[in-house]
This record gives C-alpha cells, sequence and structure tokens, in this order.
C-alpha cells in the first residue's frame, strides 16, 4: 500500500528533516504563537480576546487548551473584527447563510496567498488518488474564482490532469452525457449527489467511473458499500469546509479516515460540553487554528462536527495522526420523545440501503410527529417501497407510536425540474415544532 503523499508534502512544508510526531508538534506550536501575535495585533477580535493572554504561555499542547475557543457566532456578530488585511488585499470572500431565522450570515476572507495554500493542499491531497491516466469531473460550485471548483481544477492541472468544474447536480442527463464524452474517470462531489446519479445513471458508473471522492457532508457507509460493490469504485472522503478554506484533510488508499493538512491547521477534538481534550478513540467536536492564513485567521475555531483521532496506525504507514470519518454535525440531531435523539446520519443508513430511494427530506412537527418525503426511481411500487421504509424506521424508532410518523413517497418524474440535493449548505433535519423553523436541506 502507497504512503499517503501528505507525508512528505507536510515534512517538506514544515522543514521537518525526519519522520517525527513530536517535531511537527513542536512545529506547530510555533505557528500558533505567530498566529496568535499576528491576529492580536491585526484583528479587532482576538486583539479583545487574547489582550491578556500571552503567547508564551503556549508551549505544550496541553497549555493551548487554555486559550478561549471561537464560535460560529463570533464571525457572525461581526465577521470584519476578525478581518487582518487591507479589504483590498481581499482576493475573495464568501457569504455563508446559517440555518437559524434570524437572517445572519457567515463572512469569510481570503487573500490570494490564502487561495494558493488551498490549492496547494488539493494538489498533493488529490493525488491520492487520481494521476494523470485520469479524468476528474467535479460536480460542486466552480464557475466563480476561489470556488472549490475553481481551486480544485487549477491544482489538477499543476499534476497535469484534467478537470471539469461542472458545478453542482441539477440535470443528471446532461451531466452522465458529459461523463462519457470527456471520457471521466473520478468524480469528485457532494454524497446525496453522487448517490442519486450513480442509481439514475447506473451504466456510467459501471463502466466508466473508477474513483469517487465524497465532500461536504456526512458520508453514508450505505453509499460507499454501494459504490464499491455495484460499480467497483474506490471511494475516498475529504474533510473539509469553507472556514478552513475548503481543504481539511483527505483519505489514502488505506480509507480508513483522513490524514489532516498539519502544515496549514492544527486540529483538536473536544468535549463539547466542557471544552476539555478527549482520549484518542473517543469522539467529540472538531476544533482547528490556521498556521498560515492571512486574511481571516480562526483560533481554536468550533466546526460542530463530530469525530475521533485513531488510536492506532494508519496502514499506509505514516507518523501523521488519522482522524476518523466525521460523523456529522452535532446540531443534525432533534429530540423524539423524552430521552431519544434522532441523528441525521441514522435516518441516511435506514432509508438510504433502498436503492429505489435517490433523495428524502425529513421534518418535526407537533408531537413529535415525523414527516418523510422520500423520492424514489420511477415505475416503482410506491406503497411497497413506503410499507419498508416505515418497517426501518419503526425499528430505528421502536418506543415512537407510528401514528406520528408520516412518509410520502413521490416519484422523479413527478418532480419537475429534478428535484434533489443540490445544496453546499449541510443537510438538516428540519424542526417545525413550537414554531420553529430550523431551515435546512436534506
Amino acid at each position: 500500500m502507497r504512503l499517503t503523499p501528505l507525508e512528505q508534502w507536510i515534512m517538506n512544508k514544515t522543514g521537518i528533516k525526519e519522520r517525527d510526531k513530536n517535531a511537527l508538534v513542536d512545529y506547530q506550536l510555533a505557528k500558533i504563537r505567530e498566529t496568535m501575535s499576528y491576529a492580536k495585533k491585526n484583528s479587532v477580535f482576538y486583539g479583545k480576546l487574547l489582550k491578556n493572554v500571552r503567547e508564551e504561555s503556549v508551549y505544550s499542547q496541553e497549555s493551548f487548551q487554555h486559550i478561549p475557543l471561537t464560535y460560529p457566532q463570533d464571525i457572525m456578530r461581526s465577521p470584519l473584527d476578525f478581518l487582518c488585511v487591507p479589504q483590498r488585499k481581499v482576493a475573495r470572500i464568501v457569504t455563508l447563510n446559517t440555518s437559524g431565522t434570524s437572517g445572519e450570515e457567515k463572512r469569510l476572507f481570503f487573500t490570494e496567498e490564502d487561495l494558493d495554500l488551498t490549492v496547494d493542499f488539493f494538489r498533493y491531497g488529490m493525488s491520492c488518488l487520481v494521476d494523470e491516466t485520469d479524468k476528474v469531473l467535479v460536480l460542486m460550485p466552480g464557475n466563480t474564482y476561489g470556488s472549490i471548483g475553481d481551486l480544485l481544477k487549477k491544482a489538477l492541472a499543476l499534476s497535469g490532469i484534467e478537470c471539469i468544474a461542472y458545478g453542482v447536480l441539477n440535470d443528471p442527463e446532461d451531466a452522465a452525457k458529459c461523463i462519457q464524452e470527456r471520457d471521466i474517470t473520478c468524480i469528485v462531489g457532494i454524497p446525496l449527489q453522487v448517490l442519486y446519479l450513480s442509481r439514475v445513471k447506473s451504466d456510467i458508473f459501471r463502466n466508466k467511473i473508477k474513483k469517487v471522492l465524497l465532500s461536504t457532508d456526512y458520508v453514508p457507509e450505505v453509499l460507499i458499500n454501494e459504490l464499491t460493490q455495484k460499480f467497483g469504485c474506490r471511494v475516498f472522503s475529504h474533510y473539509g469546509m469553507t472556514e478552513m478554506g475548503y481543504g481539511g484533510g483527505v483519505e489514502c488508499e488505506a480509507l480508513s479516515g483522513y490524514h489532516m493538512r498539519d502544515g496549514d491547521m492544527y486540529f483538536e477534538i473536544i468535549n463539547p460540553d466542557t471544552g476539555k481534550a478527549v482520549e484518542k478513540g473517543q469522539y467529540g467536536e472538531v476544533v482547528f487554528t490556521t498556521l498560515t492564513r492571512q486574511a481571516m485567521p480562526l483560533i481554536r475555531y468550533r466546526t460542530g462536527d463530530i469525530a475521533s483521532f485513531s488510536p492506532t496506525e494508519c496502514a499506509c504507514g505514516t507518523f501523521l495522526n488519522t482522524m476518523k470519518k466525521v460523523l456529522g454535525r452535532i446540531e443534525n440531531r432533534v429530540r423524539i420523545g423524552e430521552e431519544r435523539f434522532l441523528y441525521l446520519r441514522e435516518l441516511d443508513e435506514t432509508i438510504l440501503p433502498f436503492e429505489e430511494v435517490l433523495d428524502y427530506r425529513a421534518c418535526l412537527k407537533d408531537k413529535d410527529r415525523l414527516i418523510l418525503e422520500v423520492v424514489v426511481k420511477d415505475n416503482i411500487d410506491s406503497e411497497s417501497i413506503k410499507d419498508k421504509i416505515m418497517q426501518n424506521v419503526r425499528n430505528l424508532l421502536p418506543n415512537q407510536p407510528m401514528q406520528r410518523l408520516n412518509v410520502t413517497v413521490v416519484s422523479a418524474a413527478r418532480c419537475k425540474p429534478v428535484r434533489l440535493t443540490n445544496s453546499m449548505v449541510k443537510r438538516k433535519i428540519i424542526d417545525y415544532r413550537g414554531g420553529i423553523n430550523i431551515e435546512g436541506h436534506i
């Protein structure tokens, strides 16, 4: 098995001469102190937050845990307070709509140099799965300068690999035609979009697609298994978010978790309730600190994502840490009854095993009534698939009265234009109870 290409890239970037975890940590701690000093001097937010904190107090991983956390709400309230460069040096601004009803938005700023760092990571990260013999289709936004598709295309060009930044999937017929005509061998996409395309255009996957990289949202195990077993695809997962500059970590050939972008970021896993670090192997919330960011450095930023560091070394042989696949977001759960939480990932693994299913939405209404709206392939026995889904959900929620479960099955032909999860916004269970409308996509 091939060693992850990220190892040598990180060693070159950090100047580490030997394969030594301690040397990497020393580098990261030094860059953390530099970042703290830079942010205190140039950022209004960190000038206040770290006013009474000395950089010298961060001399170990344990000591860094005493530094205050940064919350998404901090950026929503005043994004410009995070800016460390004159606005004329900002090359890319990304506005993220939140899932609440207050109209708050997160605005994130990147210089040209920040974007170049992401291109560099994408170049070496993509080499974990593709080479010059591949042609890549990116089913993510790519027309805008500095968008994820644009950066991927630039990164792959540096490796001599053809890349088409197609955009989010709206027309499966046109996407399939592009794959056929351009001899695409690898797809980079959003999990539910790739599932949709693979189920309505299975011949394309069977005959053309050899590799898939899934990103931006929880990756259902059922999707990985289906692409692997049915089509013979090698399925890689990538972890990233806009706040990271899109790139955070990517799987190697072992397919057992992400190797992280440790030259540009420092990652922690904390108990979301206490804020303290958890032991390796325990799940908690992902927190990261940027080490090389110019426009908008982030220090101990809470992502809301659930993951853990693997307690064992990766089969590829790297000395780098491995983060297990993210299980989704902490907020992607709703309370059912007195004691039961229902997680989005549970619904994915319960509903998506039926290959007739192309997409679904879920919401909760009064008295814990769970409503599922499922899109299926054309010419499917709707009642039969409805009964199967209801039985699976009954097994998932055995103590809940089933009069509180409503399942509607709609064929894709009745959804004109084709309706599918085609947003970069992470999916959510929509909660309408108590007059609350938490908007999102599922």
